[in-house]
Parts: structure tokens; sequence; C-alpha cells
């Protein structure tokens, strides 16, 4: 084990500046990701439009970062195309936060939110495709850490914004009653928490859209503008330290030398991990088994599920809790959605240990029974306020090391080409939004009960797929093997010959 620290450190302490690097741009992307719920009632305000109108700036938000998502592989042909989209995705983020007060149309914010939205894409697959290419079979660790910052910059959103949301009606119409209380406002604002898809029944609040509007929430906005600078300026310092940038255009990088990865690096242009063309370069993959599609199809598929689950019991465990049988108070249950993100951040800092201490397959057998476990405890004691608290912050412990230890496994089993990841992040991205309409449907047509038990059956679905993932892996690997002994029973007589 102590062999295994020092190991690890050193490598961290060989590449910690880039590591550091894309870890930051992951507290952007959390940054970005988890302010829109709580400050939507001000926005609303701001653009003067109607709550149906405004959940389209999710939509917006949530389809372009499923754009962003499929378009990152693009820009991993070589680090500086890397670090060039980094740099410009996360001024973008920046510029988007300091806009965001300007836009005072409904469509101006969609599109700015949709601009902010491609951007985290982008950012989610350059930042998972890099830390894997830098590690390899070391990238576990880093990985788990790398989405413990998303967690983290979704705390901190969220706390930034909360002093200069409105407490009342920020828009004071002419015949302006107190019928807007603070108590409606504040159940509107919780049940917008999880990308507003749970907006229904939601006539009986009169908001109004014309009048005078009084909201200090453009602070916020341009204090999370200035917290996010640092991170495009570390993305800069990074070009400089590797000798990227224009000036630096004839002098060797200061990577270069003994570095494995850096040996890598500089094949980029050509084959392995680094090409941009190499997923879809026909003569390799007729040359593929079919184990190769079909762990691609699984992984992809697995975290479509388990990332669904993600934003579905984000999206919509406040609407349970305040519906029968539970009817909690709407403070309560608003308190909900922040636990169950404060224990997947704690989740993946806990997996930080755990995965060097256990194999990916390990941790996500454990993950996935855990999940199922806490889902059908939930349904057993679904009129119980305590257990839906202590489920949510178990769900989140066990659901929080899926994604990167997911996406480990499968690059080491398909030898870290880069593909995978690729199909992994846009499968996630799109099982986020996709999952959360579907859910959102039949709770509208069946009643707050069906939330749960859509999330279970994923659960079970999930849990089955990484079995058969686990069986085609094995399978994978004899072919891999027989198809090595084979090609070095070809060589030997040539070489015997010669």
């Amino acid at each position: 084990m102590k062999l295994l620290d020092e190991r690890i450190w050193s490598l961290f302490k060989r590449h910690w500046q880039q590591t550091l690097t894309y870890w930051s741009v992951f507290f952007s992307f959390g940054l970005c990701i988890a302010f829109l719920g709580p400050t939507i009632l001000d926005l609303r305000c701001q653009t003067q439009s109607t709550l149906q109108q405004i959940t389209w700036v999710f939509f917006s938000q949530q389809f372009f970062l499923l754009v962003g998502s499929s378009m990152g592989g693009l820009f991993k042909k070589t680090l500086l195309s890397s670090l060039i989209a980094l740099l410009s995705c996360t001024l973008i983020i920046s510029f988007v936060f300091a806009i965001i007060p300007l836009c005072h149309h409904i469509v101006l914010l969609s599109i700015a939110m949709a601009i902010a939205g491609k951007a985290m894409g982008v950012i989610d697959t350059i930042a998972n495709l890099q830390l894997v290419k830098l590690y390899q079979k070391d990238s576990p660790i880093f990985l788990q850490a790398l989405h413990f910052f998303i967690g983290l910059g979704a705390l901190v959103s969220p706390l930034v914004a909360d002093p200069f949301l409105s407490e009342d009606s920020c828009v004071l119409g002419a015949n302006w009653t107190t019928n807007s209380s603070s108590s409606d406002l504040e159940h509107l604002r919780s049940s917008m928490a999880g990308h507003g898809a749970a907006l229904h029944n939601i006539s009986q609040y009169p908001l109004y859209t014309d009048g005078v509007v009084v909201t200090k929430v453009s602070y916020a906005f341009w204090i999370m503008a200035l917290i996010n600078l640092p991170v495009p300026a570390a993305v800069l310092t990074l070009m400089y330290h590797e000798r990227l940038l224009p000036c630096y255009n004839n002098s060797p990088r200061l990577l270069d030398g003994n570095s494995p990865s850096n040996a890598s690096s500089r094949q980029d242009s050509g084959q392995g991990h680094g090409s941009v063309f190499v997923c879809c370069n026909t003569a390799k993959l007729w040359a593929r088994p079919a184990t190769f599609f079909i762990l691609h199809a699984l992984g992809g598929a697995i975290l479509f599920l388990t990332d669904g689950i993600i934003g579905s019991y984000a999206g919509f465990v406040y609407t349970y809790a305040v519906s029968p049988p539970l009817l909690m108070g709407h403070k309560t249950a608003g308190c909900l959605d922040s636990i169950f993100w404060a224990s997947i951040t704690v989740g993946r800092l806990a997996f930080i240990y755990l995965s060097y201490r256990y194999t990916a397959p390990r941790l996500l057998s454990f993950s996935l029974v855990g999940v199922i476990l806490v889902q059908c405890l939930l349904l057993i004691f679904y009129t119980s306020c305590v257990f839906l608290f202590i489920g949510t912050c178990v769900l989140g412990l066990c659901i929080s090391s899926v994604f990167p230890s997911m996406l480990a496994f499968t690059e080491d089993i398909l030898e870290y080409k880069g593909c995978a990841t690729t199909v992994l992040v846009t499968s996630a991205s799109t099982g986020e939004m996709v999952l959360q309409l579907l859910v959102g449907s039949v709770i509208h047509s069946e009643g707050s009960y069906a939330f749960l038990l859509c999330c279970t059956i994923a659960s079970f679905i999930s849990f089955c797929m990484f079995l058969l993932f686990l069986y085609v892996q094995h399978i994978h690997r004899n072919h891999h093997t027989d198809s090595s002994k084979n090609t070095e029973m070809q060589e030997k007589p040539r070489t015997g010959s010669s």
C-alpha cells in the first residue's frame, strides 16, 4: 500500500499543474450547472416572462450541454487544441455570467444559456479525456477527484446567489397585492431547483409579468463571473508552462523528455488516443470485434440510466416530498436537493481514497447494489419523512462514484483509445436530460409515487446491464488474448527464417 501511495504521489507531482487545471475547469462546470434553479424566479422577473416560458431556459442549457459533450471529442487531437478549447469555454462561462443581468428578454437569456451549456459540454468531455490520457490505469483516483469539483462548484453557486434572491414578488404590478407570499415563492423556487422539470399546477400562483422589476440577482451573477475568472487564468498558465503560446512555438516544451505521457502526446497527430478521427476510421472499425461496440453501447447505457437517476432525483425529490402522503413543509423539503448534492460531493471525496484500495468493478458493484437497496427501501418506507432524508443521503453516497469508475473501467478495457470517453460523456448527458422529461411526464399522469418507482426500475436495469457488461468484457479480453497469441505465432517463423 505504501509503494502504491508513493507511486500515485509521484505521478501527481509530475503532472500536478495539468491535473489541478482540469480539476479547476470542472469547478467552473459545477458553478454553472447549479445556479439556474435558485435564481430562475428572479430571472423570470428580469425577463418579465411567465413560468412556462422561463422553463425553456432549462431546456436550452441541457440540450446544448448534450451538443457540447458530443462535440468535445473534436478538440482532443493535440494538447494545444484541448487547452485552447478549455480556455475559450471557461472564458465563455464568465462572459455568460456577466451578461445574464443584461438579458431582459427570454430569447436572449435562452441564447446565453445555450452558449454556456455548449461550453459546459465541451469542458465535460475534454477534462475527462485529458485525465484518462494522462494517468491511464491510475486514472480512477484522479477522475473521482475531478468529479468532486463539480459538486464543490454546485455547492458554491447557490450559496453565492442566496443573499440576492427576492423574498417577495420581484415584479410589482399596478394592481399588486400580497397574494404572492414569500412561502409561495420559496415553494416555486424549490420546485424548479432540479432543472425546472417539476413544474405543474403552477397556475395558482399569481406572478406578474408587467410592472416594476425589483431584483438584486445581477450582483450574484457578477460575483460568480469574478469567482470563475481564475479558471481561464489557470488554463492560460498551463499553456505557458507547456510552451504552447504563440511566442513559444519554436521552443521545446517543458515536459518533453522521458515522460511516457509526452511520448504518447507526440504521436497525437496520427494514431491512438489523440486522433480525432480514430473513432470513426472505418478501416480500423472493420477490424474490431463485436464486443468492442457492445462495450461502448453497454457503458453508455449504464451511464444514461445512472446519470438520469441523478437528474430525476434532484429534479423531483422536492415535488415528491411536498405531495401526499408525506406533505412536508416547503422549507424542510427544499433541503432535500441540497442534501442530495452534498452527499454526492462527499461520496466522490471518499471514493478518491477507495478507488486505489479497490478495483473499479468492485466499486461499481457496490455502488449499483447500494442504489438498488436504497431505492427499494424508499419504496417500502414511502410514508416516512425521516427515511426520505436518510435515503437521500445514502443514495447520493452510493451513486456518486458510478460515472468516474465506469469511465475509467471502460477505457481500461478498451486500452485508453479515448473513443469511450466521448461516447460515455454524451450518453450521460443524454440520460440526464431525457429521463427527467420522461419521469416528469409519468409523475404528471400517475402521481408522485411514480417518481420512486421509475428511479427503482432504472437502477435495476442499470445493474443488469453492468452484469452483462462484465460478461462481454470477459469475452473481449479472451478474444484480445487469443489475437495476441496468433500474432506472435505468425511473427516467430518470419524471425527464424530471417
